[in-house]
């Protein structure tokens, strides 16, 4: 099936969708704060904290694209055998995963409002180091909550998941980039991450609809 056969507000629907789970998912502090304490115990200048930030994001998306190919590879394989089943087992994992965020949201206690101030240690790794040690923590660790999208899409051909994975990638290096230059722009650290608990809340509510549009489509 070519992107031509199927409705554009659907293609759209879930690439935006796409983007916005990307995007939340990178408010999680570990896609940020490391950036900003490595950035400022190195003392990078803003340019190069934020390439850091791109390659470590686009390191992490070529990661989860890999293996979000080798799950559509398997799923199809799978799919000769159960015909017609592979988007709803999709749709049920993206709900599983929206639930599971959604409970962990509701259970997770409040993060204190006081704490002790950040020490600047001095830098003690040289800057190429530190930047590839950034690239190399995020690219060994995929996005799995983006993987079941890769796995609904599984059917549709090379050009929909290519543009699903440009969605992965505008998402996570934008909002890696937007927390990484709010805590460097003076931001509490903690007030961060105060606000990224109901992150949670809000990415397991788009997975589930991005599962009720995988359940549209296939009517």
């Amino acid at each position: 099936m070519t992107p031509s056969d199927l409705e554009q507000p659907v293609i759209l629907s879930l690439l935006g969708a796409g983007f916005v789970t990307a995007f939340l998912h990178a408010a999680l502090p570990t896609h940020w704060l490391p950036f900003v304490l490595v950035g400022r115990a190195q003392r990078w200048t803003l340019p190069r904290m934020m390439g850091a930030v791109t390659a470590a994001g686009l390191a992490h998306i070529v990661t989860t694209a890999v293996v979000g190919g080798l799950i559509v590879a398997a799923g199809l394989a799978m799919d000769q055998w159960v015909s017609g089943l592979l988007p709803y087992l999709s749709a049920i994992l993206l709900f599983l995963f929206g639930a599971f965020y959604l409970s962990r949201s509701l259970i997770r206690r409040p993060v204190p409002a006081g704490g002790p101030p950040l020490e600047l240690a001095e830098p003690t790794v040289s800057h190429a180091a530190a930047f590839w040690g950034l690239v190399a923590m995020m690219a060994v660790s995929p996005g799995e909550v983006l993987l079941p999208i890769y796995l609904s899409q599984a059917g549709e051909g090379l050009p929909i998941l290519a543009a699903l994975t440009v969605a992965f990638a505008l998402g996570t290096v934008g909002g890696m980039a937007v927390f990484t230059l709010a805590a460097r722009a003076g931001w509490s650290v903690l007030r961060l991450e105060r606000w990224a608990r109901y992150e949670g809340a809000v990415l397991g509510g788009a997975l589930i609809v991005i599962g009720l549009l995988v359940v549209a489509h296939q009517h």
